[in-house]
Order: structure tokens, then C-alpha cells, then sequence
């Protein structure tokens, strides 16, 4: 245990955390062992996926090769994610919005098959449709729009303010970035060195797991986070890559007005 700079250095894979003021107990992700890579994203590719389980021991098959579209209510495949989110993402709409850097075109979060309406489940000839999200870092929005894969025509849309899902591995690791540079992260770089013996000056030195936090009834917070939940802010788990855990927990990055706070 290193008992300075944000507090400690945490050895092991479970810690109590908190995605609000009030402490609830939750495990850290990641293995006992430190083996793994940087985190808070999605998961890879079918393909990516597929690799991997052949280095398994024991798996001797290739998974097999995934077909351009899928049928019924078969998962979406990689070429019906793209086209979604090509069909969805373009235009005006990206044109007239900013993902997390700041840079034009939304910030995108999940692309999903979309579910059937009641007359529709169980036809034979059911249209197939994804439902893609997206942030709006340009108006704080949290937008789903559904596209009829058949067609390629965009169904609906739907905007919502204050709505939060989890963040995305690109918002992760700009939040650790914007830590990183802030005056409130230079404990993470002094345990990072006394953890390494090496300077820390780039996120992916990192294994970064990130969750959202809000402000609000029953957790206000200090008065630096209180736009939190309508600016969407993340706090970060932190672990030098193969190596121990490092407490930033008291950290709120708000990735909207791109600076952090202190809790407590």
C-alpha cells in the first residue's frame, strides 16, 4: 500500500466504489492477475471475438465466416452495423453535431437490432431494423435513431435530454487525457512513477474503466459537479496496465465542459 498523493495505490481486484456521493459496494472489473488491456469500451467484432477464441486451449475450429446480412432475429452483422451507421450518422446531423473531442459528427454509442412491434413478431416478412445511439456533445443529447436495414431508410428519432448511458472506450480515455492534464491528476502521474519508475504521459499507459455519475436528488454533490446528469460526467477506475490499482475515485471528469472536480 502507498499511503500518498490521491490516497493509495489499491493491489487487487476489488475495491469499494461509487458511481454516486453515497458509497455501494461493486467489484472492479479486470482479472486478479493484471493481464489485460485498456478498458471501457465495447466489445470487439465477431472477428475480433472469433480470434480470440481460437487461442484458447483446446478450440481447434474456426468460428465460422459471418454472412453480409442476417435473417429474422439473427444478431446484426458487421456489415449491418456499418451500414446503420452510415445511413443514420451522416448528413445534417453530422454536420450539426460534436463527439466527445469536439470534432464534427456525433459521438456513437451502440448500434443494436431493434425490436418488433407487437403486429410484427412472429410474420414471416418482419421488417429488420437497428436502433444506433448517439451523444451530442454540441447540446448534451442522447439521440436513438432506427433504420430499416431493408430499405435504408431512417425510421424514427428520438432525442432526450439528461439521459446518460455508460460511456463509450473513446469517452474513457479522453476523460483519463483530460485528468491526466488537469492540476487534480497530478497524484495519478506521482503514483503512476512510484508504481513504474516511468513517467506517465499517455492514457493507454493505463487500463481505464469508466462510469457515469450524476447530480441530483439524493446526491447532490459538491457545487462543481452539479450540472452533472444533464453534462455527462464519468469517474474513472485507474490501474497502471499489468500493474495495481490506482484510487481516482474522488475524480468527476465532465466530458461536456471538459474539466474536473473533487468530490469531497
Amino acid at each position: 500500500m502507498m499511503h500518498r498523493h490521491l490516497g493509495k495505490v489499491v493491489a487487487g481486484a476489488a475495491v469499494a466504489a461509487t458511481a454516486t456521493a453515497v458509497l455501494i459496494g461493486v467489484t472492479l472489473p479486470g482479472s486478479a492477475s493484471g493481464k489485460e488491456g485498456s478498458g471501457g469500451g465495447p466489445q470487439g467484432s465477431a472477428a475480433e471475438q472469433g480470434q480470440a477464441a481460437r487461442q484458447l486451449p483446446g478450440v481447434v475450429e474456426d468460428a465460422p465466416e459471418q454472412a453480409h446480412a442476417g435473417t429474422g432475429r439473427d444478431p446484426l452483422t458487421d456489415d449491418e452495423m456499418k451500414r446503420a451507421q452510415t445511413l443514420t450518422g451522416g448528413g445534417g446531423f453530422r454536420l450539426s453535431s460534436e463527439d466527445v473531442k469536439g470534432a464534427k459528427g456525433p459521438e456513437l454509442l451502440s448500434t443494436d437490432l431493434a425490436e418488433l412491434s407487437p403486429d410484427e413478431v412472429g410474420a414471416a416478412d418482419a421488417p429488420r431494423r437497428a436502433d444506433v445511439t448517439y451523444y451530442d456533445y454540441k447540446d448534451d443529447t442522447y439521440v436513438t435513431k432506427t433504420v430499416d436495414l431493408g430499405n435504408g431508410k431512417v425510421t424514427a428519432t428520438d432525442t432526450q435530454h439528461g439521459v446518460q448511458p455508460p460511456p463509450n472506450r473513446d469517452e474513457v480515455m479522453e476523460a483519463a487525457k483530460l485528468l491526466m492534464a488537469d492540476k487534480l491528476g497530478e497524484g495519478l502521474k506521482k503514483d503512476f512513477k512510484d508504481a513504474t519508475g516511468k513517467a506517465l504521459t499517455r492514457p493507454d499507459q493505463l487500463t481505464v474503466t469508466g462510469f457515469v455519475y450524476r447530480a441530483g436528488e439524493g446526491n447532490p454533490g459538491p457545487a462543481s459537479v452539479g450540472d452533472c446528469g444533464a453534462h455527462r460526467c464519468v469517474r474513472l477506475f485507474t490501474r497502471v496496465l499489468n500493474g495495481p490499482w490506482i484510487d481516482t475515485r474522488q475524480m468527476v471528469i465532465d466530458l461536456s465542459a471538459r474539466k474536473v472536480a473533487k468530490l469531497g
